[in-house]
């Protein structure tokens, strides 16, 4: 099923984050695919705080460490990677991946289109975000719970 929602601010798209992220039970991977400045790490934010993480642990994109690891109040563990820096899926896969996705994890990936390939045997929950003019974003959600 796919979704379409359009945001007009950067607290509306955390917000819709929040949402996805109360439907997040674990063993799920988010692709999030979107242009610089399209609100991937806003996305990410609202995740996290949908499933617990407090406000004041500092989610931030890995651009140069690569992969952050929140914790939620309950013990999941959501694995934040940003693959904006790696050169290909087969970088993506050495990273180990396939050992962070467990009933009791969340992976969320930014720049998921630079590893797709790698990805698609893992059934992602897809976004898209893409810029709508202004502060708005235009988020295309497809295999949501």
């Amino acid at each position: 099923m796919t979704n379409e929602i359009t945001t007009r601010s950067a607290a509306e798209t955390i917000a819709l984050g929040q949402t996805i992220g109360k439907t997040l039970t674990g063993n799920q991977v988010v692709a999030l695919i979107g242009n610089l400045g399209t609100g991937k790490t806003h996305l990410i934010k609202g995740i996290c705080a949908g499933l617990g993480i407090a406000e004041d642990e500092l989610v931030t994109s890995p651009t140069f460490v690569l992969v952050n690891e929140y914790f939620t109040p309950d013990g999941r563990q959501i694995y934040h990677i940003d693959a904006y820096r790696l050169e290909s899926p087969a970088e993506f896969e050495a990273l180990g991946v396939a050992d962070y996705i467990r009933p009791d994890s969340i992976v969320l990936v930014e720049w998921a289109d630079r590893v797709l390939d790698a990805l698609a045997p893992l059934k992602p929950i897809t976004i898209g975000l893409a810029h709508a003019g202004g502060d708005r974003r235009t988020i295309t959600m497809n295999n949501l719970p």
